[in-house]
């Protein structure tokens, strides 16, 4: 009888496990960004350890009609950063190395993508 019950145990704790959703990978650093705002005026913004893997649009230039692009990206993470000038992760791109220089003020982007 206690030979079913810890086979049953086991089994119910497998299950647990499994139905678990998997843990989100992040990129681990900043990514840092300009934008100019509602002011007229630069502004800076950071996502601080962005999700790898997925799309991620800049909330303050997401609408092309609304707001300029962002602009000198600084990619401090530990992936590669794409960046693409329109929201969505379309558009044109270019590719920011790990831990690299920031980039200059005609680099404009709206999305990023972090990837390894």
């Amino acid at each position: 009888m206690r030979l079913r019950h810890s086979v049953a145990a086991a089994l119910g704790a497998l299950a647990l496990v499994v139905t678990l959703p998997a843990s989100a990978s992040a990129a681990t650093g900043q990514f840092s960004y300009q934008y100019v705002g509602l002011d007229g005026r630069p502004q800076s913004a950071t996502l601080h350890d962005p999700p790898s893997g997925e799309c991620v649009t800049l909330a303050e230039v997401a609408d092309p009609d609304a707001s300029e692009p962002a602009f000198a990206p600084h990619n401090d993470t530990d992936e590669y950063a794409l960046v693409f000038t329109e929201p969505d992760c379309t558009g044109d791109s270019w590719t920011l190395r790990p831990h690299g220089r920031p980039a200059t003020d005609r680099l404009k982007l709206r999305s990023v993508y972090f990837t390894r």
